[in-house]
């Protein structure tokens, strides 16, 4: 989740009395924006090593992956359900996975040959059934195919609509603290129903 700002409120919101509605201010200070990088457990519900940067560069999307394998190194076998974005087919990601796999193969040269040379052969390494982590691609325009953008809207009508951030530190933290109160009191998987998806 990209573009998460971190919006102070210029004045406090007007709380609810007797037939009168809550008004909220519309100006707001803004101090910046983080990236949110997080997994979902589509067995538990849980959401499995979030984190809250700068970027959403392939250094930081790897450095996720290999937070979520490290939550169960003895797992025989991972799989990821993402969307088409180039961080998620990457060089780095290729060599982790085929290190993690034991590939010893040559992986070729990014941008010249074998597997690395292009994102189609890049993609197609990562989606091997045979891999100890596989990668299953959403459509294009079908991200919200992917459970993980569902989970999502859950945090942006909990935390992010009506929130008020300091810093985007203050925003981190709230985040951060919501995903543990998730995933103690919340977290169950998802029962897919035509159109609209329900908790179990």
């Amino acid at each position: 989740m990209t573009g998460v700002q971190a919006l102070e409120r210029k004045y406090p919101t007007l709380t609810m009395t007797p037939g009168q509605a809550a008004r909220r201010e519309v100006e707001y200070i803004r101090h910046g924006t983080r990236c949110l990088i997080v997994s979902r457990d589509v067995a538990t519900g849980q959401v499995v090593a979030p984190s809250c940067g700068p970027t959403r560069t392939e250094a930081d999307f790897l450095a996720h992956v290999r937070g979520v394998v490290a939550t169960d190194p003895g797992a025989r076998q991972w799989h990821f359900v993402a969307d088409n974005l180039n961080t998620h087919c990457s060089e780095s990601l290729v060599r982790y996975v085929a290190e993690v796999s034991k590939i010893d193969a040559d992986l070729g040269k990014k941008g010249k040959s074998g597997i690395l040379m292009n994102r189609k052969t890049r993609a197609a390494f990562l989606s091997d059934p045979n891999h100890r982590i596989v990668f299953h691609y959403t459509p294009k325009h079908a991200s919200w195919m992917n459970q993980i953008e569902i989970w999502f809207s859950i945090l942006a009508r909990k935390v992010l609509k009506r929130g008020s951030f300091t810093s985007v530190e203050d925003l981190k933290a709230q985040v951060l603290a919501f995903i543990a109160y998730y995933n103690r009191t919340m977290a169950k998987p998802f029962r897919w129903t035509y159109g609209k998806p329900l908790q179990v």
